[in-house]
């Protein structure tokens, strides 16, 4: 009990001053009380976890982790369950390190989560994209660059962070409209996504458990249009539908599918409309993922249902590997700077199985 009540209290401590540690060296001026307490604080939650899970080179790995993050653990058997999935976790990052791929993985907030967890609170269930059977996306002679990045045309808006609920699918779809309002009318905009999460149920769409953009882009057009993320804000959590028509942000006009598969079409659009939505399979060791472009072998294997939807902004060549550039939704911390590359030429992991975007006004 006495461990667990001093594991509270430094965690209690952590969160208060965590932000005011971040970046100090283990070296600190004596002379500075604040310093000090928040030096103290931080060995005191790794000396906590510590006397739970004994002291070796892992132990001591997963101690920092948790105050990194911040990490809240009720009890000796939930710190030593943790304990054990994160070293599962580094063991499969260090193994994949070692082969010396296109793309890394790292230790990131994720890694205290087994596979099945991670699934439930960020990924929907599986989305069938029957509506990219027929694409009306349409090709023209127009010469694409070779190199695409919409984030230099300023369009493309902050990440965002869908906390614990499966709802990627509504953040894929403000991501396109924000990017499409942007070009539109030459100021941003931050638009509902819990407005989605509650109301587009209607549209085969189901709020915490999953969607599709394209059936949120066909929600809005006949609803009447999304509120902005001031008038509706983000909860997390399924919720009663309260839409106003008073503070709309945008409307749709229509919205264009890509051929499913066709990722020459994909390109075409991201290389000369602006960013589109796209959703793939995730799998597990891509929750890890850190910078180079990444590929896989296990996942797309049925390429008509995903389990995550994103925005792609752009695409280019990596050591000369083809990749598409995509913002994600798991916060700036995540990834890339919370984007992501994906090998483009091969619809990996079918991210080329289910794409659209709006027409705004």
């Amino acid at each position: 009990m006495a461990k667990v009540q001093l594991l509270c209290i430094s965690i209690f401590l952590l969160v208060c001053v965590a932000v005011a540690g971040a970046g100090e060296s283990s070296s600190f001026d004596g002379e500075n009380p604040i310093r000090s307490v928040v030096y103290d604080g931080i060995r005191q939650l790794e000396a906590s976890v510590l006397e739970v899970v004994g002291y070796s080179r892992r132990a001591i790995s997963f101690a920092r982790f948790a105050t990194r993050y911040g990490k809240r653990y009720g009890t000796a058997d939930d710190i030593n369950l943790r304990f054990s999935i994160f070293s599962e976790n580094l063991k499969m990052i260090r193994s994949h390190n070692k082969k010396r791929l296109s793309y890394t993985l790292a230790v990131n907030e994720f890694a205290d989560l087994s596979w099945e967890e991670f699934h439930r609170s960020k990924l929907g269930a599986s989305q069938n994209c029957s509506a990219t059977i027929r694409g009306n996306h349409r090709l023209t002679d127009d010469i694409l660059p070779n190199v695409k990045d919409w984030r230099d045309a300023g369009i493309v808006s902050p990440v965002k962070n869908q906390g614990g609920c499966g709802s990627c699918w509504t953040f894929s779809t403000t991501g396109a409209l924000e990017a499409a309002y942007t070009q539109a009318f030459g100021k941003g905009i931050s638009l509902s996504e819990q407005q989605l999460v509650d109301c587009a149920g209607t549209f085969n769409n189901y709020g915490c458990n999953g969607g599709l953009p394209s059936q949120a882009f066909e929600y809005i057009k006949y609803n009447g249009g999304l509120d902005t993320e001031e008038a509706y804000p983000y909860t997390a959590v399924d919720g009663k539908c309260k839409f106003s028509s008073e503070n709309v942000g945008i409307q749709v006009v229509d919205s264009v599918n890509i051929t499913l598969g066709a990722e020459d079409e994909l390109k075409h659009a991201v290389g000369t409309v602006r960013p589109v939505s796209v959703a793939f399979e995730v799998v597990n060791s891509f929750r890890f993922y850190k910078k180079g472009v990444y590929t896989s072998g296990n996942c797309g294997k049925t390429p008509m249902d995903v389990n995550h939807a994103v925005l792609a902004v752009g695409y280019g060549i990596e050591n000369e590997i083809p990749f598409w550039l995509i913002k994600n939704s798991w916060g700036g911390d995540w990834g890339d700077n919370g984007y992501f590359k994906m090998e483009l030429g091969k619809n990996m992991c079918g991210v080329a199985t289910c794409a659209s975007y709006p027409i705004v006004a």
